[in-house]
């Protein structure tokens, strides 16, 4: 059974370990999908592509949705990564969602174009053109939202998507995922939607397991809402919830 709170806006799900947490926000997520079906042809949604959402899309590929029904798009992509690199975002998407099920459309960001400004618009107007309805995302230890870090990151940002360079305790994540074998590895630039793209989405939901997250959620949460910690705008959303275990909310007094 979880616990439950509100902060701000914010409603917070503790969860006694990932595979519980995954399971109640999929859950979450495939009764939502189902109605909004029932009120318009397609829903729009973004998906965050992190060791973090392994359990979430585990278990939302086995829900009974009409996934043909779903234009799906991802929240940012590394540039200059080889396109068959494991690491690619788009590539931990294809192989354990994208490629799974049946969608409508599936919207890649490349970060290999031959002009990332123009990659930039063309995807920024895919957004404009299908605007996203639920938003499944991960805040990273830094409290980082997509690659918003907290040096790039704008709450009234100008733009939907952009180029970013990527900070280091961002980039050391990313070896303490497991998904590079060490810093040099990392790239250093990604393409990323933008704070104001991912707060656009109707409905949002946002999985964070694990210990190495717990110090970001303490300051998202019991902080200010500031740039600094990128995910406390969260906390402004009309329709968000935040799905913690008990590694990532151990710092939290609730």
């Amino acid at each position: 059974m979880a616990t439950e709170f509100s902060v701000d806006g914010l409603t917070v799900q503790v969860y006694e370990n990932r595979a519980a947490l995954g399971g109640a926000a999929a859950y979450a997520v495939a009764v939502k999908i189902n109605e909004l079906l029932t009120q318009q042809e397609f829903v729009n949604m973004i998906f965050a592509a992190a060791p973090s959402q392994n359990e979430f899309l585990a278990y939302l590929i086995q829900k009974d949705v009409e996934w043909e029904r779903i234009n799906a798009f991802h929240m940012d992509e590394y540039i200059g990564l080889p396109d068959t690199a494991p690491q690619q975002f788009g590539s931990f998407l294809r192989e354990r969602l994208f490629d799974l099920l049946s969608f409508h459309s599936v919207n890649y960001i490349n970060g290999n174009a031959a002009d990332l400004n123009a990659e930039c618009i063309r995807y920024e107007n895919l957004l404009k053109k299908y605007p996203p309805d639920i938003v499944c995302m991960g805040i990273g230890e830094n409290g980082h939202i997509a690659f918003n870090d907290p040096h790039v990151a704008d709450f009234n940002d100008f733009y939907e998507v952009k180029i970013v360079e990527l900070d280091e305790f961002c980039r050391q994540q990313q070896v303490n995922d497991g998904c590079f074998d060490m810093l040099e590895n990392v790239p250093t630039h990604a393409l990323t939607l933008t704070i104001p793209a991912l707060m656009s989405g109707k409905h949002i939901y946002c999985m964070v397991p694990g210990k190495n997250k717990a110090n970001a959620i303490r300051h998202c949460l019991s902080g200010e809402i500031i740039e600094q910690w990128p995910a406390s705008i969260l906390r402004k959303h009309s329709d968000a919830v935040l799905y913690l275990d008990a590694d990532s909310s151990s710092l939290l007094k609730h």
